[in-house]
């Protein structure tokens, strides 16, 4: 596997991951500290096979596959 190729899309999923929960977390009235860690820890182990998934195929597309 490509791990620079990962990591960007990690830096990419998880910024737009743990966004999205954020504002879920906030729309829906859990507006607490507690909440919010919750979400944000939550955003960032969602990310993983997200950027697991995204590198492969980018990496099938480019020919970087391993």
């Amino acid at each position: 596997m490509n791990w620079s190729l990962f990591c960007v899309v990690y830096l990419i999923a998880v910024t737009v991951t743990m966004g999205v929960f954020i504002v879920a977390a906030l729309v829906t009235g859990f507006d607490e500290i507690v909440h919010i860690l919750i979400v944000a820890i939550l955003g960032m182990i969602v990310a993983i096979p997200e950027a697991l998934f995204f590198s492969k195929k980018v990496g099938s597309i480019t020919g970087n596959e391993a």
